[in-house]
């Protein structure tokens, strides 16, 4: 999963969305350690679960990640507060749960959906691209 989410990273830039989701233990997190290594941004990458979200600012000179949960979130409303529209267009923002909750933020995201593998080990990943910024991506 890290490297999926680094070989992702090659695609991302300011004012991308990237919308996670699957089950506990699919490899959200890890998706967004490899986006991070990707990126050259500040870590350590852990679970915002009860921070809800954290910045990670670019030792590069490249845009910050957003790192949000949305799974604490009881509804469209506790996403407005958090403010994730005020960095959007400066930041990648990846936002774990975010399905049903954070597509108001952008008419373009990428959609992540991970499935753990009936062996426990491997993952199915698909992408989704929504919206023009994605049209003809090579995902």
């Amino acid at each position: 999963m890290r490297a999926v989410g680094a070989r992702l990273a090659t695609l991302l830039g300011p004012g991308d969305l990237v919308v996670l989701s699957g089950p506990l233990g699919a490899g959200k997190t890890t998706l967004v350690q490899g986006i991070a290594d990707g990126l050259g941004v500040r870590g350590p990458i852990t679970s915002p679960t009860f921070v809800i979200a954290r910045v990670h600012p670019s030792l590069s000179g490249g845009p910050a990640l957003v790192h949000a949960d949305a799974y604490r979130l009881g509804g469209s409303l506790e996403v407005d507060d958090l403010d994730l529209d005020a960095s959007l267009d400066e930041s990648v923002t990846v936002v774990e749960w975010g399905e049903g909750l954070v597509e108001g933020l952008s008419d373009e995201r990428l959609e992540i959906h991970i499935e753990r593998g009936d062996d426990g080990e491997r993952r199915l990943v698909r992408l989704r691209g929504v919206g023009a910024r994605w049209t003809g991506a090579v995902l």
